[in-house]
């Protein structure tokens, strides 16, 4: 599967070159250049299966260029043992027609975790694929959760530094003194 800019008229890609470059040249984001078809049910059989067993499947779809190897331990990192919910994101039933999607067991309480913990893993694993190793600097600009989600996401990622903004006054005393 490749990557196309949202803009148009940046040169398709593959996910790795994506989610290394974040930003096409043209400015845009990246997508798919199509949705892959999961099938009528890709649940069925897995129902009981843990989280990063059903992200697995999906993301095998969407990030056909990394090994099932690579993915397999991305999803288990991420999505295993940091989450303080066995479930990592369990469904609540508030009654027979209600149900809630609980985003807020990572590890910085904020649902920004369940990308920002996988991310950094995909991003590490492709920048060990480049025929010229280099430093990655990503810097990100937050008035709230964001900041401290990246910064514990990537915390320890080989290759990757990460640097927060935020607007002096312009956040919280926790979240600023979770940054």
């Amino acid at each position: 599967m490749e990557y196309i800019s949202t803009r148009g008229s940046a040169p398709a890609i593959p996910s790795q070159k994506a989610i290394l470059k974040g930003i096409a040249e043209d400015q845009g984001l990246f997508v798919p250049s199509h949705l892959p078809n999961l099938g009528f049910n890709p649940f069925a059989e897995i129902e009981n299966d843990s989280y990063a067993e059903r992200a697995l499947i999906i993301l095998r779809s969407f990030l056909p260029d990394y090994s099932p190897a690579d993915l397999g331990s991305a999803c288990e990192k991420a999505y295993a043992g940091n989450f303080d919910s066995s479930q990592t994101a369990p469904v609540r039933f508030l009654d027979d027609a209600t149900a809630v999607l609980e985003l807020w067991h990572g590890p910085t309480q904020a649902f920004k975790d369940m990308a920002l913990q996988i991310m950094p893993l995909l991003l590490s694993t492709a920048l060990q694929g480049e025929k010229t190793p280099y430093e990655l600097v990503i810097l990100v600009a937050t008035s709230g959760d964001t900041g401290k989600a990246a910064l514990e996401g990537f915390a320890a990622v080989p290759g990757v530094r990460i640097f927060v903004f935020y607007p002096h006054e312009g956040v919280s005393r926790i979240q600023r003194l979770q940054m």
